[in-house]
């Protein structure tokens, strides 16, 4: 007996062990069931791990996201200490190769396989996430339902005039006027389409394929009036039709899988042809790398982060113009700081609707995406882009942030009284 137990003790070191240079040896304690905590005298830690038995610290040990995330989902990881602190501290420390080792290839693959974004493929992973309760959502998103990157011309703002103000970033970008033409490709619950209306006064068409997220955003154009400028179009952004002065799509090029670019070019090209212009926001990397195994398996199927050289194919082959990028990456990690501070006041209230599993699983997703756009392993990019024959090439960018005002910040604080 006394062998065996001393055999057991020595395989969970050693996987201790493995499982702590794998992911960089950061300043974390971890305790395997009743074992003493590894490292021997570790102090000043930023947190305690505790795993519940051997057979997750194995499943940490062969690929650390994946085991990480499912075993902290049905509750066989604890955590002593600030979640977002130990993901901040992790994620900084562990190497690239560790991220992208053989089962974790091997599983991202299978993934793709099996969330490709075919027609029929892109409604089944729209429907796992958006189409969940708006009440859900409700609970720690704005009051807009915005869930993309808002934009902070002032630290101090808060998360409702920060959405205000992305928006109208967004807008002077392309130099909106009234009366454009305007498509939207993937609208979410519709707060952008209507602010283009609204306050530029621009005929929009926005095209989704969650349905929950199209009746709301019909409704609200109802509500406020806006239903003869703004029409929502619950369809496949591949079904695009018409011609337009402008293309928008803002947090939907995450949604395609790069295997679909082209296309998305060429949807763009026989709606703006050579004389529009348009802009695209989405999350990206430094590098061409896959998405988060676990991100995609839980919250995200389907999802691909681009480098920007991945999401030139979009533009490329149609001599679209790149007039500007800009990377917000700081400004999502603040977005989602909001939501997960929302996300943890409504705590009980999610688990009724859902499940504590399913709960600790959008916790995690929502702190491990903090933590990611921190250190840097994702950036949120702006590409304003025209065709070869547009004639609104700005001469400098003054138009972008003239509008960051005193007088214009009292009109989005009165937008929200």
């Amino acid at each position: 007996m006394g062998s065996t137990t001393s055999h057991d003790s020595a395989i969970r070191r050693w996987l201790l062990q493995k499982l702590h240079n794998k992911i960089g040896a950061p300043n974390v304690r971890v305790v395997v069931g009743d074992s003493a905590p590894f490292p021997d005298g570790a102090a000043d830690v930023v947190a305690t791990v505790r795993i519940d038995g051997w057979r997750t610290l194995a499943s940490l040990a062969l690929n650390p996201e994946v085991g990480f995330g499912e075993a902290y989902r049905d509750g066989r990881i604890e955590i002593e200490g600030d979640l977002l602190q130990l993901l901040d501290v992790v994620l900084g420390t562990m190497p690239e190769s560790t991220k992208s080792g053989w089962y974790s290839r091997l599983f991202s693959r299978w993934l793709e396989w099996l969330q490709a974004n075919t027609l029929r493929g892109s409604a089944r992973n729209i429907h796992h996430h958006y189409d969940l309760s708006g009440d859900f959502y409700r609970l720690w998103l704005d009051s807009r339902l915005l869930y993309t990157c808002a934009y902070f011309p002032d630290p101090g703002a808060t998360l409702e005039q920060a959405q205000i103000a992305k928006m109208d970033h967004v807008c002077r970008k392309i130099r909106l006027q009234p009366g454009e033409r305007v498509v939207e490709a993937g609208c979410g619950w519709g707060a952008l389409a209507l602010h283009m209306a609204g306050q530029y006064g621009a005929k929009v068409r926005a095209f989704n394929i969650s349905r929950e997220q199209i009746l709301v955003a019909r409704d609200r154009a109802k509500r406020e009036g806006l239903e003869k400028f703004v029409e929502f179009v619950e369809d496949d952004y591949r079904n695009i039709s018409g011609r337009y002065d402008a293309f928008v799509s803002v947090g939907m090029l995450e949604h395609l899988g790069l295997d679909n670019y082209e296309g998305l070019g060429d949807v763009i090209h026989r709606t703006v042809g050579d004389s529009g212009r348009g802009l695209l926001h989405f999350i990206g990397r430094n590098q061409p790398r896959a998405f988060s195994p676990w991100i995609r398996k839980r919250i995200f199927p389907g999802a691909f982060a681009p480098s920007l050289a991945e999401s030139q194919r979009v533009l490329e082959p149609h001599n679209f113009s790149v007039l500007d990028v800009e990377n917000l990456r700081m400004h999502y990690a603040r977005t989602l700081e909001f939501w997960l501070e929302r996300y943890e006041r409504a705590w009980d209230t999610v688990v009724k609707m859902y499940g504590v599993e399913f709960a600790r699983a959008w916790r995690l997703y929502l702190a491990g995406s903090i933590a990611s756009f921190r250190v840097g392993n994702l950036q949120l990019f702006q590409i304003v882009f025209a065709g070869s024959k547009c004639q609104q090439i700005p001469w400098t960018r003054a138009h972008v942030y003239s509008g960051e005002s005193e007088s214009e910040k009292k009109l989005w604080m009165r937008a929200i009284s």
